[in-house]
């Protein structure tokens, strides 16, 4: 666990504002911190507190740290809404053993909800913090791809094995991934590709957090006011694989038994720790710009006796089995074994909390880890016994598509 060194005498104030869009507001920071869908959510910028932590204890160490860190802070808070008062951004790792989960408290924060508006500012005494300059948003300009720890040929056969293993009767599914490398000639600027996606993908989730920037459609946990909901997201198609998407999604058995898996791994982890949980029958279809998904969401409302955070409810969750597989133990050993990478947070919960221990958790999917001039794009597939290594190479390009058109966007230089 390292944390950052943390100011004495902090106070934090959120008041009413009208600050206009919310990703208009980045100054140029090199982590700015995003979590906005449509024209809610939150944004923020400069750093009050930061913690990261790694090891399978990460939640449960990062929920104590919010704790301790909340109850000694001066909170004057004249809104009263989940994601006033003091609000952490947070992003995990994927897996126990990567390193680089982290919580970054930001120094400024606007946010909107349901018409509602505010700025939340940390203080030393009776000043508040110093609002940046906003400086015009840098095009990606040139970009180089190249491939990356695991290319698509690699894929192909990671894929391959994984069919095989299922077919013998090692697991039912693992959820595959794989990378891609895109190189620009100056330091990429993430307000770009927040922006491009937000464009292209206003029903998903536009997040940053510590250089992790994407646009996620499925939400891992949201919690609020001691209920639960989530929105599981397994089976996808694309346009040109038939005329009707969302029938021939609805209709695909191996889809639909790869979807199955994934609401029941949440449901299983969820039920023990809710006094009532609703889960639907026969899922939906969304679909966005680049694929259609299956789609389930789960409603429930938390034990009032001992009501789990949203960090706690995270740990439970967390990976479901649209990103990790089933079993679990086995699904995530037979990932590690073919995938041969780190994926860093890529496909691990990212997004917000605050003092009352409320906040959303997204799935880190269409995401590129950005560094310098370089950005690592990701992409996966849920794979089953009857899926075809060929296909599941096309699905996961089609994903993929998301990140590398938001960032080679022209139209908004």
């Amino acid at each position: 666990m390292t944390i950052a060194p943390l100011p004495t005498g902090l106070g934090v104030r959120t008041r009413r504002v009208d600050p206009g869009g919310l990703l208009e507001l980045l100054p140029d920071d090199r982590n700015p911190l995003s979590w906005v869908r449509g024209s809610d959510g939150l944004v923020g910028w400069g750093e009050v507190a930061r913690l990261t932590v790694s090891g399978e204890n990460r939640f449960a160490e990062a929920d104590a740290w919010w704790r301790t860190f909340t109850a000694g802070l001066r909170v004057t808070d004249e809104v009263g809404r989940p994601g006033t008062g003091p609000v952490a951004f947070v992003s995990f790792t994927f897996s126990d053993t990567s390193q680089g989960s982290v919580l970054v408290v930001p120094r400024v924060l606007v946010g909107r909800r349901d018409g509602v508006a505010w700025i939340t500012e940390f203080s030393h005494g009776d000043g508040p913090s110093a609002v940046r300059a906003i400086t015009p948003v840098r095009p990606s300009g040139t970009l180089r791809f190249a491939d990356g720890l695991l290319p698509v040929g690699g894929y192909r056969k990671a894929v391959a094995e994984a069919v095989r293993r299922m077919r013998a009767g090692e697991l039912e599914k693992a959820a595959l991934a794989h990378d891609l490398v895109a190189v620009g000639d100056a330091p990429l600027d993430a307000r770009f590709l927040l922006a491009g996606l937000a464009k292209r993908y206003p029903t998903c989730w536009s997040y940053s957090v510590d250089g992790l920037v994407g646009a996620t459609p499925e939400l891992l946990v949201r919690r609020e006011e001691g209920t639960v909901s989530s929105r599981v997201l397994a089976g996808t198609i694309w346009p040109g694989e038939c005329d009707d998407l969302p029938g021939q999604l609805l209709g695909s058995v191996k889809d639909r038994h790869e979807h199955a898996l994934a609401v029941d791994s949440l449901a299983d982890a969820l039920r023990p720790m809710c006094s009532t949980l609703d889960v639907p029958e026969t899922p939906s279809v969304i679909a966005l710009r680049n694929v259609s998904h299956l789609a389930s969401d789960v409603h429930g409302k938390l034990d009032p006796q001992a009501p789990a955070s949203l960090l706690q409810l995270a740990a439970a969750v967390h990976p479901t089995a649209a990103v990790g597989g089933t079993p679990r133990d086995a699904a995530l050993a037979l990932i590690a074994e073919l995938e041969g990478m780190d994926r860093g947070r890529y496909a691990g919960p990212v997004g917000w909390m605050d003092g009352h221990g409320d906040g959303e958790l997204g799935i880190a999917l269409r995401c590129a880890q950005l560094d310098g001039p370089t950005a690592r794009l990701f992409a996966g597939c849920g794979i089953v016994a009857d899926s075809d290594p060929d296909t599941e190479v096309r699905e996961a390009a089609a994903k993929m598509v998301a990140v590398r058109d938001a960032l080679e966007d022209t139209a908004l230089s």
